[in-house]
Parts: C-alpha cells; sequence; structure tokens
C-alpha cells in the first residue's frame, strides 16, 4: 500500500461528502414536485408526455396501485426490448450485421436491463447492433434508475405523510426524475467523456496499423452516451465486453475517478433528501456516515490484499501486489478502490477482472452485493434498502428500552417487521439456492472455469451479483447457456420486484400512521450508537446468512493459497 493510494481513497470519500448535499437538494426538489431552473425549456416536454399517456400528475395513488403501475411498465419495457433483440438482425442500424440474439439470451437481457442489473453474459461491440445498445439497453439505463429513485421517493412520502392514503404518483415521479435529473446531468457527463477519448458515432469500426504493422479494426458506436447514464444510474451494463477496463471506455485516472464519483453522487444525495423529507437532516447524515464506515473498512481490506499480492508468487521470485488483470493505468489502488465502489452501490461496471484477485481481494465485493445495496447502493434502491434494515435496527433497539420501536416519527409495528424481514430473506434465499442448485446440476458445474473453492465462488458470485442487481461479472463463469441465462434471469427478477413490492406495503402502512413525537424514552437515531447498531444488524445478518457460502468460496480460497496450493 503506498500514500498515493490512500491518497485516492481519503479524497474520493471526501469528495462524495460533498457531493450528498448539493445532488440531495436536487432530488429533494424533484420529491416535492417544486420547479427548478430546467422547467422553463423542459415543463412543456413533460406536459406533452402526461397528454399522450393520458396522465393526471397531480392524482396522488395508493401503494398497491402505484406498485401495479410500476409492474406493469416494468413488464412492458421488458417485452419490447425482448422484441428488439430478436428482431435486431433485420432491423435498421445494424451496421455490423450481426444477427438477432437467441430465445434464452434475449430474455437474460432484457430482464437484466429492466432490472438495473444490466449482467451482460455477451460481448456488447460483437452481438449488439448500434440500435439495441441505443433503444434496446441505453432507455432502461434511464428508466430503471428512475424508477428505483422513484421507489424510494414514496417511502419517503410513507415516513413523511400523517394518516395518508397515498404514497405519491409513479408516472410523475418516474417522468420528473427522468427529465429534471438523469437527462440533462448525462448530457453533460457525456460531453465530458467525449472530450476525454471515449467515442460517439453510429460508425461500426475504424481500421488502424499497430505498432507492430499489422491492420486491425477497431470497434465504435455511441460509447459516450451508454456510459455517462451507466455510471450515473449505476447500471454498470457496458458498450464494450471489457466494460470500464476499455480505454473507450475509461480512457484516463481522471475519467476513472470521475465514473466513481458519479457511480455514488445519486446514492449519497438521497441520504440528504431522505433527511430533508422526514424534518431532520441529521436523520440522513446518520445513514450516510454508516453507509461509508461499511465502504471504506471493505475498501481497506481490498486493498491491502490486492497490495499484498499473492505469496506463491513472492516464493517463486516474482515480489509485489497482484496486478493480474488490472489496467496499468490505473493500478492497485485505482483498481481496488472501483471494485469496492461498483459493489457497494450496485453498479456492476468494472475496470479489473475481479476473478484475478487475491481470494479475500475479491470476497469484498462479494460481500457488498450479499448485503443487498446497503453499503450506499443503486440509485433509489440503496437508500430503501438501508431503511428496511434501519426498521429492523430500530425494532431491536425498542426491544432494549422495552416500549414501542419507533423511527423518524412513526411507531414500528408487526405488519412493518413482517415486510421488511420478508423483503431481506428474498436475497440470501435466491442467492444460496440457486447457487446450491448449480453447484450439484451438471449444466451448473459446466459454467465454472475453475474447479475447488474459486469455481465455487464463480458460481456465488453470479448469482450475488444476480439477485443483488449489481451485474459485474467474476469473469470465470461461461454463463451464456440456456441453463445460467434463465435461471439468473429469474435471481434479477426476484431481487428487484420481490424486494420492490414489500418496500412499497411498507410505504403505504407508514403513511395511515399518525406521528409519534420523541420522548425521554425514544431511541435516538442519529447518533454515534445508532449508527453502530446500524452496523452491527447489517453485519450479523449478512454474516450469519452467508458465513457459511464464504468459508466454502473465498475463505478456502484463500486458506489453499496461504498453504502455497496453486490450484
Amino acid at each position: 500500500m503506498t500514500i498515493q493510494g490512500w491518497s485516492l481513497i481519503l479524497l474520493f470519500t471526501a469528495l462524495v461528502a460533498a457531493l450528498a448535499k448539493p445532488m440531495g437538494a436536487w432530488l429533494f426538489a424533484l420529491y416535492e414536485g417544486r420547479t427548478t431552473p430546467l422547467h422553463r425549456v423542459l415543463a412543456p416536454v413533460e406536459r406533452g408526455f402526461y397528454r399522450l399517456g393520458g396522465i393526471d400528475p397531480g392524482e396522488e395513488q395508493h401503494w398497491l396501485r402505484y406498485a401495479l403501475h410500476m409492474l406493469v411498465f416494468q413488464l412492458a419495457l421488458l417485452a419490447f426490448t425482448y422484441a428488439v433483440l430478436r428482431l435486431q438482425g433485420i432491423l435498421p442500424m445494424n451496421p455490423r450485421g450481426v444477427a438477432g440474439i437467441g430465445a434464452d439470451g434475449a430474455f437474460n437481457i432484457a430482464v437484466s436491463f429492466t432490472t438495473n442489473t444490466n449482467w451482460q453474459w455477451y460481448s456488447g461491440e460483437v452481438a449488439l447492433s448500434n440500435l439495441s445498445q441505443m433503444l434496446g439497453l441505453t432507455i432502461h439505463n434511464f428508466l430503471s434508475a428512475a424508477t428505483g429513485i422513484a421507489v424510494a421517493f414514496a417511502l419517503f412520502r410513507g415516513f413523511a405523510r400523517r394518516e395518508a392514503k397515498t404514497v405519491g404518483n409513479f408516472w410523475a415521479d418516474c417522468t420528473r426524475v427522468t427529465l429534471y435529473l438523469l437527462l440533462p446531468a448525462c448530457i453533460v457527463y457525456a460531453l465530458f467523456l467525449i472530450a476525454s477519448g471515449v467515442p460517439q458515432t453510429l460508425s461500426a469500426m475504424v481500421d488502424t496499423t499497430t505498432l507492430e504493422g499489422t491492420r486491425q479494426a477497431i470497434a465504435l458506436g455511441p460509447v459516450a452516451s451508454q456510459e455517462a447514464i451507466k455510471m450515473l444510474g449505476t447500471n454498470g451494463g457496458g458498450f464494450f465486453n471489457a466494460n470500464s477496463a476499455h480505454p473507450f471506455e475509461n480512457p484516463t485516472a481522471l475519467t476513472n475517478l470521475v465514473q466513481m464519483l458519479s457511480i455514488f453522487a445519486l446514492g449519497a444525495g438521497m441520504t440528504w433528501c431522505f433527511g430533508k423529507a422526514v424534518g431532520n437532516t441529521r436523520q440522513g447524515w446518520a445513514i450516510l456516515v454508516a453507509m461509508m464506515a461499511l465502504f471504506l473498512v471493505g475498501t481497506a481490506v481490498a486493498y491491502w490484499q490486492e497490495a499484498a499480492g499473492n505469496p506463491v508468487l513472492h516464493q517463486l521470485g516474482a515480489p509485489g501486489g497482484n496486478m493480474e488483470g488490472k489496467e496499468v493505468r490505473f493500478g492497485i489502488a485505482g483498481s481496488a478502490l472501483f471494485s469496492v465502489v461498483t459493489t457497494a452501490a450496485s453498479c456492476g461496471a468494472v475496470n479489473a477482472m475481479h476473478d484475478s484477485f487475491t481470494a479475500l481481494g475479491g470476497m469484498v465485493p462479494l460481500i457488498n452485493m450479499q448485503l443487498g445495496e446497503v453499503v450506499v447502493g443503486g440509485v433509489g434502491a440503496g437508500i430503501y434498502g438501508f431503511l428496511i434494515f434501519a426498521l429492523l435496527a430500530v425494532f431491536v433497539a425498542g426491544l432494549m428500552v422495552g416500549r414501542t420501536p419507533e423511527y423518524v416519527g412513526k411507531k414500528i409495528e408487526a405488519r412493518e417487521v413482517k415486510l421488511a424481514v420478508l423483503a431481506i430473506a428474498v436475497l440470501p434465499m435466491c442467492i444460496l439456492g440457486l447457487t446450491a442448485l448449480s453447484a450439484v446440476l451438471p449444466a451448473g458445474l459446466a459454467g465454472p472455469l475453475n474447479k475447488g473453492p474459486h469455481g465455487f465462488t464463480e458460481i456465488l458470485y453470479a448469482f450475488a451479483s444476480g439477485a443483488g442487481n449489481n451485474g459485474s461479472a467474476f469473469a470465470g463463469l461461461s454463463a451464456g447457456t440456456p441453463f445460467y441465462n434463465g435461471l439468473l434471469g429469474v435471481a434479477m427478477w426476484i431481487g428487484r420486484f420481490f424486494v420492490i413490492v414489500p418496500v412499497l406495503a411498507i410505504a403505504g402502512s407508514l403513511a395511515a400512521k399518525r406521528h409519534t413525537p420523541a420522548t425521554s424514552g425514544s431511541f435516538p437515531t442519529t447518533g454515534a450508537l445508532w449508527i453502530g447498531l446500524l452496523i452491527g444488524v447489517i453485519l450479523i445478518l449478512g454474516g450469519l446468512t452467508f458465513l457459511p457460502s464464504l468459508a466454502l468460496g473465498p475463505i478456502a480460497d484463500h486458506i489453499a493459497m496461504m498453504a502455497g496450493q496453486l490450484s
């Protein structure tokens, strides 16, 4: 580890903290439906969308109706993208003449991008046309991110409102977030990327002469526009197979830093927005501190392990840190930090191959995904995932002080606790159940490129990534088969919507409650004790649930490495 490496990590942390309030203020304006400076230009566009859809943005929805409209919208988008992928061979804007995607592959891709997972079993520059990239995939990058923020807004209203029957309007929330936040921010972001050397063209490829004097055709396409929302919306699906390790997606150390910041920007802002919505910004800051504490511990472990390197290689006369699978222009610190950021925020973009990390270094991204998007998390999904754990933590605190638990003025009763447990149980049941199935069936065992603990980790990582709606790959699993395409598609759908529906039910239940003023017997939820309790509940639940699977995978892999075993 070096001073430069730690300086990068500390600089990144400070910049994220600085971004939280301004990003949160803009989000809060959209949450309240207030006029922004962009309304002068975009308000007519917004009204036009409502007229086309026959939507009254002022008509509030019960949580059940909010959820139903959201699900119907997602299913319609899934079907549209499936059709585009299947028919891309006969559709326009296909300069490379690629054929349509097979049924199982198109199903997997459509589910992946609908759920904000962006898992990619294919090479984008080889398998997809420009039309599929832009119309089939990028549209989801915006709308899946907007859906996550809309659901978070509904939950915020549940905490903030008193004896109400509604939690907002899904169509209005989704439209405003897309129109006044994601689109304008991504236009500016894409221009920065273009200026940094990221391509933005409808051309298929360019011929060039390599240093060896041979001719090579280099794939091009509308990369910058997809890259911007890929990062800001915590989507992660890259135009190229190498993702953010590709110089056309992430050409410099500066773009690497900006990409990491953009992954965390909205997630950090959502914490401040929550505090403002419930009338106490200290509540939001407490959540952000807990998130960043988990993030810094994970970063320290990953950086320490990658900088320490492989002792087996050291004994063979190759000292130094682990640079296998990493770009030299980013180095160990930039790669380790990126791996933790992208899995802490359910983004899934990668600038290094996680399969090549040391066993414990690769375990950190795996744990981040298994914890369920609580370490900053995806846009919207991070904060509502964290608030589920907050409900359980305050329930435990209520048991300690011997009274009904309360959180930000709402009594947390049996209904909310049951729904929170249901939402939390979805991930381990899906991850561990499908991993076990894949580890015993011949079709599942055909996927890992490695045997033993490392091969098991490749399977475990895939389902943690899918069910956790992250989308990053361990880069050692041959997942483009009917078995894995189908099973991972199911995992992605369950991991997204079997959590969102209980969250919206919690929002409706809380909105109907009256406000309960804090008393001397109330457990404080803004101080160090509360932050420690939050972190403890998250780690205990995650540890008890996933420790056995980690022991079979990365921990066993680490023990084998320390014993000098190479396979």
